[in-house]
């Protein structure tokens, strides 16, 4: 029998083409995914399906469209999407979806992020480890589901898409500004001059600087991956060159979007956690707030001190996208640049972030280093990956060396020391690594705290 653990992740499904993932694997998750919801009592009389710009992707999602078919159930094809706009027809058409993209994995990668009706995650507690097993058995016998006839109905969104998310945060009245986007080649570049260009909606009061707009799944001159700082350079020249108010940087599907402030320099994801959050509950006072917990203790801070509630999550979509359901959160936000709203379904966004972000920019006259400065308190080191032989035995060897520190373990092991310093130890889920975090009241002792740390990690 087939074996797809290498292609079916936690969340989603991530692999190379067509070594993992080819025409025949993505028919048989097509029939697979109807299957599971209708085994679970979802509604699977229609499937949307979309794809970003990488070469494969067209193939990839016809087949998995041939495959719906053979289950008895009908396509709606709205071809090119970022993954928040396959989100966004989820959540208005009430239609479980199928987006084909690999992120910002390098080219010869495709996956699929599968969703239920209403933009609801499917992760592998959720259904995706009863999608694998049936594709599975599907791979093994060829007979098994005969093409049906093809019920394939396409539509382009791209205009209520950008119409949805204008709705939701209004940049009609705010000043003028100069705004770089270095789209990374990805999807960004067909989403932003929809979104806030004016190629389908009236124009803004802004001008759009395109940086790497042509769709090109081969990612010529960066990989789509605003988290990597090398990433940025050139979006961070620009903005010194040219004068511009503030960078974004979107990732390949432009479901993450990164920020960059008037003097080239990174805002953190956590202050933008906090910014949009204040934000969001000026709207919505009282609400609950979502963050992981490694973004910044500047993050619940400045919820509570905004009359917010706070609610500390694991690491990954799948978690915060359950807390916010189960908390009817407004908002939720990582260190990874995932910006999550109520108002789309606790689905995440980043143009929708990158909105909110230009709407308290535009509604001031402050630069963005004096706005953001406002919501950064500490000093944090970033994501810091380790190889490691014994992931536990060097988790507890590192425990020890902190006795009388408070330790908790809602997502690997968090140490926080009496001077208000703190730091996060992660096993990764696919691979020999540590994930160390760091954040300290000031620069000095987070180096210094991040370099013990790291000691005992690397000996």
């Amino acid at each position: 029998m087939s074996d797809l653990s290498k292609l079916v992740k936690a969340y989603d499904v991530r692999g190379v083409v067509p070594d993992q993932l080819n025409e025949s694997v993505a028919r048989a998750l097509g029939t697979a995914f109807v299957e599971m919801l209708r085994e679970s009592g979802d509604d699977a009389d229609q499937i949307v399906i979309a794809h970003d710009m990488r070469e494969s992707g067209p193939g990839l999602s016809a087949a998995f469209g041939r495959g719906v078919n053979a289950a008895g159930a009908a396509v709606l094809g709205i071809g090119l999407a970022s993954t928040d706009e396959l989100y966004y027809a989820s959540g208005s058409l009430g239609l479980p979806g199928a987006m084909f993209t690999a992120s910002h994995n390098p080219a010869r990668y495709n996956g699929i992020k599968l969703c239920r009706a209403g933009a609801r995650p499917v992760g592998q507690d959720s259904g995706l480890a009863v999608v694998r097993r049936r594709a599975e058995q599907l791979l093994a016998d060829l007979n098994a589901k005969a093409d049906g006839p093809a019920r394939v109905e396409t539509r382009d969104l791209l205009r209520d898409y950008a119409a949805h998310l204008r709705s939701l945060v209004d940049l009609s009245g705010i000043r003028p500004l100069k705004v770089i986007v270095d789209a990374g080649n990805g999807m960004g570049g067909y989403t932003v001059p929809a979104v806030l260009g004016d190629q389908v909606l009236p124009a803004l009061p802004l001008t759009i600087v395109p940086m790497y707009f042509e769709l090109d799944g081969s990612f010529p001159n960066h990989e789509a991956n605003p988290l990597d700082p090398a990433n940025l350079a050139d979006l961070q020249r620009a903005i010194r060159e040219q004068g511009a108010d503030i960078g974004i940087a979107f990732d390949g599907d432009a479901d993450r979007c990164f920020i960059i402030d008037e003097n080239g320099d990174p805002v953190s994801p956590s202050a933008i956690t906090a910014l949009v959050a204040v934000r969001e509950l000026a709207r919505f006072p009282g609400s609950t707030v979502i963050h992981n917990l490694i973004t910044s203790a500047a993050v619940p801070e400045i919820i509570t001190e905004h009359g917010g509630k706070p609610v500390r999550s694991r690491v990954g979509h799948s978690f915060i996208k359950a807390e916010m359901a189960r908390t009817n959160a407004v908002f939720g936000g990582e260190h990874s640049a995932h910006y999550y709203f109520r108002d789309f379904w606790f689905a995440d966004t980043g143009m929708l972030a990158a909105m909110h972000v230009l709407a308290a920019l535009g509604g001031q006259e402050r630069p963005l280093s004096e706005l953001g400065a406002e919501y950064e308190r500490y000093a944090a080191s970033g994501e810091i990956n380790s190889t490691v032989a014994d992931v536990p035995a060097k988790v507890e060897e590192v425990r020890s060396a902190f006795p009388g520190a408070a330790v908790d373990e809602l997502d690997g092991m968090t140490v926080t020391l009496p001077d208000g310093a703190w730091f996060n130890l992660r096993a990764s889920n696919t691979e020999p690594l540590l994930r160390l975090n760091v954040e300290a009241p000031k620069p000095d002792r987070m180096a210094s705290l991040r370099d013990e740390v790291l000691a005992i990690v690397r000996r």
